[in-house]
């Protein structure tokens, strides 16, 4: 018997809508790319989006285009994740922060149709446009007076679209399974990965992201998310904040220390995410001026694994309580989010320290499991350390085109290519990613586990563990910390503190200062790019 509900489709445009009846006088700021902050309410950013909308229609955007961006996070960037995907095109977020090669390669794999782009990037665009055959128009996302010389002779200018074309708009319906947005994934070998979202699959997101037990959205936040908009679509703030109606600050290209601890200050910034590089940042630039920050309830950290004394320090600084959580460009990305249960309350320092070290517990939507190698499912005790595998409705089934297929199992799960246990209140907890682990001895060794015992030296900032080949154990691990700033270690004192800290045979043979470890696109220590140079003799930055 089928039910006799209406069958509305759930569709991005209708958040903004939502956004713009019920909260128009809530905020979206930021900082632009020409410099100014620029705000204004959910209503006013709806009707621009209408005009983009008139506009892309009448540069012949058809539903199914792939329409690029190469921006930052700003409120233009905002409407064309409204703008694009209303009019039931598919929203491509390059990462500029690619090699100019993987940008073009990029493009030309999606079929990208418009491409629009920051004048950050208007020289670079204008070099890789002829590589870009399918690109029929590229817009700058600025005003004629701000247009670079250097832009391409024919580009569009984004505020000349919406100024001439009406905000009179009506969306055309559209099956909530049709592609919305693409995003491609850095964390695979080889070339990059495309992630193809659904309407309904980002809706239901959206959703899931702004209950209780995971961000715990309302319209009384203020939410920054410094997780860039092309990275996995800004973890979906973008449309989880107006559809609860939170103010939604986009901080630019600016995530340096100080600029974002302005934004937090002179906003009331209750809600931050972000990857552990960027709360060192802030940390250090509030070290530094001795300010202490007040309106922030929760630190959402995500995109590598946190440490014990890193966490301790973001809240000691920050004011609010980190919230790790664990998920990928293919969960859209939300998996995990460490929440703490009733039973928690009680809990002391010791205790919750050790809890926000585990990535966090599944939401509705997102199903786990821990597979040993033999493709028996492990038992959930916390030890078990074993493949991740995870489905639901915001995970991806199959990447576009169909490249990378055998990381999706015949009983459809997708293989994650992280190593975890799950213990019996249901907290996920990493332990490697499998390319990254060091097995010694026919042994596993955590690196996570080694870079939270050398962080909790209150003279090192960041840190790296990565296997060097032995005779007689296969592999060994190597330490390679960053001071923080005006700090001097000895490595022998660290390798001895790592030692009190791990199992002997855990240890490090070696602990190694440099000045610093090359982090990639998206925030993440390059430990493959540290093994190459290892295995070359390349310098790594040494001290």
């Amino acid at each position: 018997m089928q039910s006799l509900m209406m069958d509305r489709a759930l569709t991005l445009p209708s958040i903004l809508e939502y956004a713009a009846r019920y909260h128009p006088h809530r905020q979206v700021v930021d900082r632009t790319v020409e410099g100014p902050i620029h705000r204004y309410g959910y209503a006013d950013a709806l009707a621009r989006t209408k005009r983009m909308a008139n506009a892309l229609i009448a540069m012949g955007v058809r539903p199914g285009d792939r329409v690029a961006t190469l921006a930052w996070s700003t409120h233009r960037h905002f409407e064309l994740y409204f703008a694009v995907t209303g009019v039931g095109a598919v929203l491509h977020t390059i990462n500029p922060r690619l090699h100019s090669d993987q940008i073009v390669w990029v493009a030309n794999h999606a079929e990208d149709a418009f491409l629009f782009f920051d004048i950050t990037f208007a020289g670079q665009v204008a070099e890789l446009k002829g590589r870009m055959p399918l690109v029929q128009a590229f817009v700058a996302m600025t005003d004629a007076a701000h247009l670079p010389t250097d832009a391409p002779g024919d580009a569009l200018i984004y505020e000349d679209l919406i100024a001439a074309n009406s905000a009179d708009f009506t969306w055309p319906e559209i099956d909530e399974k049709q592609a919305s947005g693409l995003c491609y994934t850095s964390g695979t070998t080889g070339n990059p990965k495309g992630v193809l979202y659904s309407h309904r699959s980002t809706v239901l997101h959206a959703m899931a992201l702004a209950l209780p037990d995971a961000f715990d959205f309302s319209a009384r936040d203020v939410v920054m998310p410094c997780a860039q908009m092309y990275h996995a679509n800004a973890w979906c703030t973008p449309y989880a904040a107006p559809l609860v109606g939170a103010t939604l600050v986009l901080p630019g290209r600016a995530l340096d220390g100080e600029s974002i601890a302005e934004l937090i200050q002179s906003e009331g910034v209750t809600f931050l995410l972000g990857v552990p590089t960027i709360w060192v940042g802030v940390a250090d630039h509030l070290d530094q001026t001795g300010e202490r920050l007040s309106s922030v309830r929760t630190i959402a950290v995500g995109g590598s694994a946190p440490t014990a004394a890193l966490v301790a320090r973001i809240e000691d600084r920050l004011g609010g309580q980190v919230r790790q959580i664990w998920g990928m460009t293919e969960t859209s990305p939300l998996g995990v989010i460490n929440t703490p249960l009733p039973e928690h309350a009680d809990e002391d320092a010791a205790a919750a320290s050790q809890r926000k070290l585990k990535q966090g517990r599944g939401l509705w939507g997102v199903d786990l499991r821990i597979v040993g190698e033999d493709g028996v499912e492990l038992p959930r005790d916390g030890v078990s350390a074993g493949a991740l595998q995870v489905r639901g409705p915001w995970t991806v089934g199959a990447y576009f085109k169909h490249d990378g297929g055998e990381v999706f199992t015949a009983d459809g799960w997708f293989d994650t290519g992280d190593i975890a246990t799950i213990d019996a209140q249901g907290y996920l907890r990493l332990t490697d990613r499998a390319k990254d682990v060091i097995k010694s001895g026919g042994e596993w060794i955590s690196t996570l586990d080694l870079e939270d015992a050398v962080c909790s030296h209150p003279a090192v900032a960041m840190a790296a563990a990565v296997g060097v080949p032995h005779p007689k154990w296969d592999e060994r691990p190597l330490l390679l910390v960053t001071l923080r700033p005006g700090q001097t270690a000895d490595p022998e004192d660290l390798k001895a503190h790592v030692a009190a800290r791990v199992a002997k045979w855990w240890t490090p043979d070696e602990v190694r200062i440099v000045d610093a470890l090359p982090i990639g696109p998206t925030g993440k220590v390059l430990k493959r790019e540290l093994r190459d140079r290892l295995a070359t003799g390349a310098p790594i930055s040494a001290a």
